[in-house]
């Protein structure tokens, strides 16, 4: 007689296999990093490796595996696809020694040396960047760049980290993968992107988009696999006559043909708001010439001209990076071709050494090091450059640490322009940069007194945007003084960061003033000045921060006065929650009733689990994204407003989860159906007689929608309609959005927040 098994049970683990895994990986870590090892960097990886395993040989991670395969991991990464050699092998083994046990810095130091202790000091570091509030978070993202002006390897290692916790994000619960996944795109794709690891970068893209929004990621690769077929018969067709060619030209080279990334295609579909069938630059073709360092240039541009003899090329779309590399040192040669099918195809061209920094970034430069190329140039340049602006961001300033964060994220996938002094000289600035963005680059106190430029000999303002090829002379005087205004218009962090800089002095004394005077007001109405009346005022009066209250007060914005409406509103929300609360004493009939009082009297109250437990908790919907049931949502703790229900792709999510994320809460529907939610269609077609009556006919009376408002626009044939309605949830509108895309004459049909 047999029993069934009991699931239930604890696995049993088989140790003996799991050792016989861990050497094998290890193994694996010491043939990639073979070619790399001098005179005794085995034995120090070796030592390294058993550091590591003892101080973890009683952990495991997540998914049950010992949590020694992920320093192995975080090794082979390291090597195999950055490219880095031994200290970053020891430094990615031991990152999390210091910070899972009980085993110091000091000690590190004492068995590896100086140069290994400050790389996992920079790590230790680095992990507590996501674990508090946004001020927290931003001091040490200050810290962790201030590691990698000293030693990039900081950051190499913390991205291959990072990368390997996004492949292996399967096991950890989904309130933790919107988590980890939305600090990955808000910060390290970005950072990845900085340093020229674009396989690294698009990774990390793609996974985020896996773990986000993994039915969009699972449509898009789908689609890729279907017409893979297709496309490949294509490609080959298209780099037949290069290939044939090139040839010719007795050169070493490789042609093929890529697809675009996942997510790179999701943006696609996002901005040009068409379907998957109808975008057309779902690949590029990449020619990669195997020549010395000196004939490179000359060689891409014979490549280029081989393509162009074939296929008409947009000469709008020409970027030579090779002539002026990007900052981060990335080299290439891009133009876009009219194929004979009609399609346009995006051609990269470049040379092996080229290819080998595009893919692993700043690693690869070391290689090449000992030649004297702007490549090496661009990206110590920009090392420098993050140095100069830590050292005047937020100095122990927790709004400019904020500011700061903000500030480098907008310029870490930033493009660059370049421009000229009078005198020739080039300078590299972010794309969008102005004249007044220029002078600070050229010097602070240029900045500072800047009042005009000129501009190819023409006078501009000093909010002109700044073109590739521009030569930009400054008008300063000595009367100019900065001013907030210029905030709205400079986009390079410096510019900021010294603007900033230059008018806080001027600020301090305004809050110093704002300060007092609110002070003084509480002082008389009786309210205590604490520091949660001081958040309460900020919110009530729309301020960032209380700093940000004060100065307002300061300057004379916000009249003091008004901080008499601010109590009676206060007292008198209180009022209204003492006699609820009262009430719920007072009233003991049933258990239910007192639940209503606490949880609210909505008529949506039970339509969401909210927490752990998944209880019914009192919340609001957030206008920035209009949830709707069926919708991929989380919770957002707020300090005023309660719990506010936010979609997932909701524009303010990343910033939420990655900033906050110890005030992200799970949020699950439940499945009731008689309540509506309104939501925004937009609808665009050719225009004829009776359009709008069968759109509403198909709303009103086959799918009974109540509308709220319709809006149909119509201009040369062609009618754009903004429609917002009641539905029950994503299913309901779905059924609604399919059927009236079968209205004749309807072209697209798009749900917006």
């Amino acid at each position: 007689m047999t029993y069934p098994m009991n699931t239930t049970a604890e696995p049993v683990i088989d140790f003996e296999q799991e050792r016989r895994e861990i050497l094998k990986r290890y193994r694996r870590l010491l043939r990639a990093a073979k070619p790399l090892l001098k005179d005794n960097d085995a034995k120090l990886i070796k030592k390294a490796f058993n550091t590591s395993l003892d101080a973890h040989k009683n952990m495991r991670r997540r998914s049950g595996e010992p949590y020694i395969y992920h320093p192995l991991a975080v090794a082979q990464i390291a090597v195999e696809e950055i490219g880095l050699g031994t200290t970053a092998i020891v430094a990615a083994l031991l990152h999390d020694v210091v910070e899972d046990t009980d085993t110091t810095i000091a000690d590190i130091e004492r068995m590896f040396g100086p140069k290994i202790a400050k790389i996992i000091d920079g790590l230790t570091k680095i992990s507590g960047i996501f674990e508090y509030g946004t001020s927290q978070q931003a001091e040490n993202f200050r810290k962790m760049l201030l590691t990698l002006s000293d030693d990039v390897r900081v950051i190499l290692v913390k991205l291959a980290d990072r990368l390997h916790n996004m492949r292996t994000l399967d096991s950890m619960p989904r309130d933790k993968q919107l988590k980890i996944a939305s600090e990955t795109i808000y910060i390290y794709a970005p950072l990845a992107h900085r340093l020229g690891l674009y396989a690294i970068k698009t990774e990390l893209e793609d996974l985020y988009l896996k773990y986000v929004e993994p039915d969009t990621y699972k449509d898009i690769a789908r689609k890729l696999r279907e017409t893979k077929a297709a496309r490949d018969k294509f490609i080959a067709k298209f780099i037949e006559p290069i290939e044939r060619d090139l040839a010719e030209t007795g050169m070493s080279f490789v042609v093929k043909g890529r697809p675009k990334s996942i997510y790179s295609i999701w943006n696609k579909l996002n901005k040009q708001k068409k379907p998957f069938e109808e975008i057309y630059d779902l690949f590029a073709v990449r020619v990669v010439v195997d020549v010395p360092q000196e004939s490179e240039k000359a060689a891409c541009w014979q490549a280029y001209s081989i393509v162009t003899d074939h296929y008409k090329p947009n000469p709008d779309r020409l970027k030579d990076w090779i002539s002026t590399p990007r900052a981060n040192g990335y080299e290439s040669l891009h133009t876009t071709v009219m194929s004979k099918s009609g399609q346009w195809v995006e051609v990269q061209i470049r040379s092996a050494r080229m290819n080998e920094i595009a893919e692993k970034g700043y690693a690869a430069h070391w290689k090449y090091k000992g030649n004297d190329t702007q490549t090496g140039q661009g990206i110590e340049t920009w090392i420098s450059q993050v140095r100069e602006m830590l050292e005047t961001a937020g100095q122990g300033d927790k709004t400019g640490a904020i500011e700061f964060l903000d500030d480098f994220r907008s310029n870490l996938y930033s493009e660059e322009v370049f421009v000229f002094t009078p005198k020739g000289d080039l300078k590299v600035l972010q794309r969008g940069a102005t004249a007044l963005d220029f002078a600070f680059e050229i010097h602070t106190q240029i900045g500072a007194r800047c009042m005009a430029a000129k501009v190819n000999n023409t006078l501009v303002p000093l909010s002109h945007v700044l073109h590739n090829g521009d030569q930009v002379e400054i008008i300063a005087s000595n009367k100019q003084k900065p001013n907030e205004d210029w905030l709205r218009f400079v986009v390079t962090s410096k510019a900021k960061t010294k603007i900033k800089d230059l008018i806080k002095e001027e600020n301090k004394r305004y809050i110093t003033d704002g300060r007092d005077m609110v002070a003084k007001k509480l002082k008389t109405l009786r309210v205590d000045m604490s520091n949660e009346t001081l958040n309460q005022l900020r919110a009530y009066f729309g301020s960032k921060t209380v700093n940000d209250f004060f100065y307002r007060v300061g300057k004379g914005h916000v009249d003091v006065q008004e901080l008499k409406k601010f109590k009676a509103d206060k007292d008198a929300k209180e009022n209204r929650q003492n006699k609820i609360n009262t009430d719920a004493i007072q009233d003991g009939k049933t258990f239910e009733k007192e639940l209503k009082k606490i949880h609210g009297e909505r008529a949506d109250a039970d339509m969401l689990l909210i927490g752990e437990d998944m209880d019914k908790i009192d919340y609001t919907l957030a206008r920035c994204c209009n949830p709707i049931s069926g919708d991929d949502v989380f919770g957002f703790v707020t300090v005023n407003e309660g719990i506010k229900i936010h979609r997932v792709s909701c524009p303010n999510a990343v910033e939420l989860m990655s900033n906050h994320g110890n005030r992200i809460i799970k949020a699950k529907w439940t499945s009731q159906k008689e309540l509506a939610f309104l939501a925004g269609l937009r609808i665009t077609g050719t225009d004829r007689v009776g359009l709008v009556n069968d759109v509403t006919r198909v709303i009103s009376n086959e799918l009974h929608i109540n509308m709220r408002s319709i809006t149909i626009d119509s201009k040369d044939g062609v009618f754009e309609g903004i429609i917002k309605l009641y539905v029950h949830d994503t299913g309901h509108l779905e059924t609604l959005m399919g059927k009236l895309e079968r209205v004749n004459g309807v072209f697209e049909v798009v749900r917006f927040d």
